[in-house]
């Protein structure tokens, strides 16, 4: 028997077409021009139509057919329950660098599920190793054209990339990359690399292979791969040092002017992390080519200081205002902290800023990232200290959209524990300076 999808409606966005209709939360989309609709990506294709039939029904049971006019690419407004109007793809493979499988037991069931859903990569720009994805899945992604698919390389070498997704199948998923490329599919790319297994000659060979499919391949990142303290039983890998990351920049920057010279793109980023290990200067903005890989921590150092400098320039100096600010970050970010602030105070010479960088205690101390950090750690390492007259936390420390950190300790129980106002910052320099001026 066919059971139709029930595509709930979530929310309805101000000023939408959707608002304007009277559709509401709890109402059920069933069709759109007499098509079910199987999930997101049917879902984008259908609206984009100048003249919609849409079939709705309400929570009486009643249905209202509705007819729509509107311009191509105007979206409906639209928020379902489940974002991907279908059930989420699970990965199966079991990468030998995959960060869930080196976190601890006993934390929340979420926190454990891996996804490789392409359609993840359309909606939330997450990198899918293409492992998972049938034929008919590409089929639709050229036919819908839907864009930009990010996409979890590893290595070029077929043989290899089996071995580290631990997959048999993963040599043959590069295919469909190529299928992508030659349907003229935006992608960007990205290669979290191990020491003595993608680096080196094969790093430089996965490189010159993906050069070939600029400008499809738009970018790709190269990041150190991510080791907690939980790898018992687990493929040994060994943490890059100061000398590794010095060689993995030499030839990024090899590829990077190769690039610029054949293609008037660098194409090829390395992670942030490379240079604060390698003790090198990041790079000039316009090496990142408009910041495509932000979400892989490829120049969010450059875009913050950028960003920051920016907005401190257009502010008036002021010695009267007088508070101490305590900025709580990961080991990584630091640095860049302590010189913005330092820059702030000479501007601003009543505000005294501090910086304290969480020492990852939860994952290990190899993991320095701020994202990364928990409640405990926060908690354990700031009580007794001097805060002043509050906290600012970036806003990667929360679950999206909730006042959770990554351990299950909420920011009304930090705040409690430590008794000092914490602020939530969000992610851009102005943001930073907005909460440090304490400007809505």
């Amino acid at each position: 028997m066919h059971m139709e999808k029930a595509h709930i409606i979530k929310e309805i966005e101000r000023g939408s077409i959707a608002e304007e209709l009277e559709l509401a939360p709890k109402d059920v989309l069933l069709s759109i021009n007499g098509k079910e609709i199987e999930d997101i990506f049917d879902y984008h294709y259908l609206i984009h139509d100048e003249e919609l039939t849409v079939l709705v029904r309400k929570p009486d049971g009643e249905e209202w057919e509705l007819e729509i006019e509107k311009d191509y690419d105007e979206d409906l407004g639209i928020v379902f329950e489940n974002g991907l109007m279908d059930d989420y793809k699970s990965c199966r493979n079991k990468c030998m660098f995959c960060f869930i499988d080196q976190m601890p037991k006993g934390m929340r069931d979420t926190l454990y599920f891996k996804d490789d859903d392409a359609r993840l990569s359309f909606l939330q720009g997450n990198y899918v190793t293409l492992t998972n994805m049938e034929d008919a899945d590409i089929a639709r992604i050229i036919r819908y054209h839907l864009e930009p698919i990010n996409v979890s390389v590893q290595t070029m070498n077929p043989a290899l990339r089996c071995m580290m997704l631990n997959n048999r199948f993963a040599g043959e998923a590069l295919d469909k990359m190529r299928r992508l490329r030659d349907a003229k599919i935006t992608m960007n790319g990205q290669i979290v690399l191990c020491k003595g297994v993608n680096d080196g000659a094969e790093l430089e060979y996965s490189i010159k292979q993906l050069t070939e499919y600029i400008p499809y391949m738009q970018s790709l990142s190269i990041v150190p791969v991510g080791l907690t303290k939980y790898r018992e039983g687990l493929y040994p890998l060994e943490p890059f040092t100061e000398e590794d990351a010095a060689e993995v920049l030499a030839c990024i920057h090899k590829w990077q002017q190769y690039c610029m010279e054949r293609h008037g793109i660098h194409f090829v980023h390395a992670s942030d992390e490379w240079y604060l290990l390698a003790g090198q200067p990041i790079p000039i903005e316009e090496i990142y080519d408009g910041y495509l890989q932000l979400e892989n921590g490829v120049g969010m150092v450059r875009l913050l200081e950028e960003e920051f400098m920016d907005a401190l320039s257009a502010e008036e100096p002021n010695e009267r205002i007088r508070r101490t600010v305590t900025l709580v970050t990961g080991r990584l970010a630091a640095p860049l902290l302590k010189r913005l602030g330092l820059r702030f105070m000479e501007k601003f010479p009543g505000i005294t800023v501090r910086v304290i960088a969480i020492r990852n205690d939860f994952f290990g101390e190899r993991i320095t990232v701020s994202g990364l950090l928990t409640g405990q750690d926060i908690l354990t390492q700031l009580k007794g200290q001097k805060l002043g007259d509050k906290v600012l936390l970036p806003c990667n420390l929360l679950r999206s959209g909730e006042e959770v950190f990554l351990d299950d300790m909420t920011l009304e129980e930090l705040k409690n524990a430590l008794q000092v106002q914490i602020d939530i910052v969000k992610s851009s320099g102005q943001d930073l300076i907005n909460a440090l001026l304490e400007k809505e």
